[in-house]
């Protein structure tokens, strides 16, 4: 499997099969917004596209980084989800870095969204579509933020069968910039577990998938079972 790693400044042409990743904290809280029961999450591109499909189907319900803001639900925490009843629900995202590289590949032919929460499942997924090639977007930083790197890689390495110990990978994240910032207060609209949140690995069954419905950007879960090596 040919393998390139990249920010989103950085992609250049479409490529044909893309995996976003975005650790701390769009795609944990993604994650999430599955598990409680949400049928389909919108990856919106502004704010104010936020909150204007929020305006024509006031059911949905309305995410955003940083702390909350008229319109919106909720916030972009992991922690502060965990508890909500999202059952059936359509959930609009807007996040800093995960929903805006996920709408730079949205005419990938394959997109799914990830974080070390789905991480096995989205590496299931690559290993039983067999593509060529995949290109990792590191959303975070331009590109640099060791959080998403190193969930890449390690999706990466498990997505050509490699029995790789993620303890590193893991450790890398809980010591990136991104996760200094959730734990020193730094960034608004947290939970005091987000960190914690963000590095279980496997947490949930399904990969993430995200296409083109109706011109939105649509993302929806996968199922792809237990664990395989």
């Amino acid at each position: 499997m040919d393998v390139r790693f990249l920010g989103i400044g950085n992609l250049g042409e479409v490529p044909s099969v893309a995996v976003v990743v975005d650790v701390m904290r769009a795609f944990t809280v993604a994650g999430w917004v599955f598990a409680r029961g949400a049928d389909r999450i919108v990856l919106a591109e502004s704010p104010a596209e936020a909150l204007a499909l929020k305006a024509r189907h006031p059911d949905w319900v309305a995410i955003k980084d940083g702390p909350l803001a008229p319109g919106f639900d909720f916030v972009n925490s992991p922690g502060l989800l965990r508890s909500v009843d999202l059952d059936g629900r359509t959930v609009v995202h807007k996040t800093t870095a995960g929903t805006v590289g996920a709408l730079a590949v949205k005419d990938a032919s394959l997109v799914l969204c990830a974080g070390f929460v789905v991480a096995e499942a989205t590496a299931r997924l690559l290993r039983a579509r067999g593509s060529d090639g995949v290109t990792f977007v590191v959303t975070g930083e331009d590109g640099r933020a060791d959080e998403d790197l190193a969930c890449a890689q390690y999706i990466a390495r498990r997505a050509v069968g490699a029995d790789t110990d993620a303890g590193g990978f893991l450790r890398r994240a809980g010591a990136s910039r991104a996760a200094a910032e959730l734990t020193e207060g730094v960034r608004r609209g947290v939970h005091p577990d987000d960190v914690a949140l963000c590095l279980e690995l496997d947490r949930f069954p399904f990969a993430m998938v995200a296409a083109l419905e109706d011109s939105l950007m649509v993302l929806r879960p996968r199922a792809m079972g237990d664990r395989a090596s």
